[in-house]
């Protein structure tokens, strides 16, 4: 099914005349190390797909999300674009103006591709992110828990989160010792001993209560 748009206060409505909807989402804005992860997902808005068994990326199995990751990439009429805001930038600009950096990035390589547009397209983030690019807001329509209300929200969702966890693992062989792949650079209890013990990586972010 299309799953419809959904207004900020909940209730459906119907969907603009519009060729193609985007759903933007990011994973990384808490942890301790590590980038912030922006995922952009376009849909067709005549596309058919069940979200059956699919829920918020966070409350998937890691199994789960990747069969979900997997099934996204090769669809011939989904797009995907990510992008990244590395630690060093995070602790420049703040969390919040990175996510919304990289949501702009990721957001900009659908609209070159797609040669998208206010007329035939609508774009939905979840949650607290909006487009900008540090000087002007575009046009979007950020919506609460957006990841379990809309479809292509939801795919965002996960192919970030798979994208950030496969860089967690590789940044953990590029620094043994703190666990990375473990718990994804955020500060569990684990991850605070290790810094006690080793000291900050390059891929701590400074600013952040924990990893100092």
């Amino acid at each position: 099914m299309i799953l419809p748009a959904v207004s900020p206060s909940g209730r459906s409505k119907r969907m603009p005349r519009t060729k193609y909807i985007v759903g933007i989402d990011e994973v990384g804005r808490g942890p301790l190390a590590g980038p912030v992860v922006v995922g952009a997902v376009l849909l067709p808005v005549n596309l058919k797909f069940s979200r059956k068994g699919l829920r918020d990326s966070k409350k998937l199995t890691a199994q789960a999300r990747e069969a979900w990751a997997q099934r996204i990439k090769v669809h011939p009429r989904i797009a995907q674009a990510l992008a990244r805001v590395a630690p060093g930038t995070i602790d420049r600009m703040n969390i919040s103006r990175a996510a919304n950096l990289a949501a702009f990035r990721a957001f900009r390589r659908l609209a070159i591709e797609y040669k998208l547009t206010a007329k035939n397209c609508s774009v939905y983030l979840d949650g607290g992110l909006y487009l900008g690019n540090g000087r002007a807001r575009l046009s979007g329509n950020t919506i609460v828990k957006g990841d379990e209300k809309i479809l292509v929200v939801a795919f965002a969702s996960i192919v970030a989160k798979v994208h950030r966890d496969r860089i967690m693992v590789r940044l953990a062989r590029k620094h043994p010792g703190y666990g990375f792949e473990v718990h994804k650079g955020y500060g569990t209890r684990m991850h605070r001993r290790s810094i006690k013990k080793l000291g900050l990586s390059p891929e701590h972010r400074r600013s952040f209560s924990g990893a100092d």
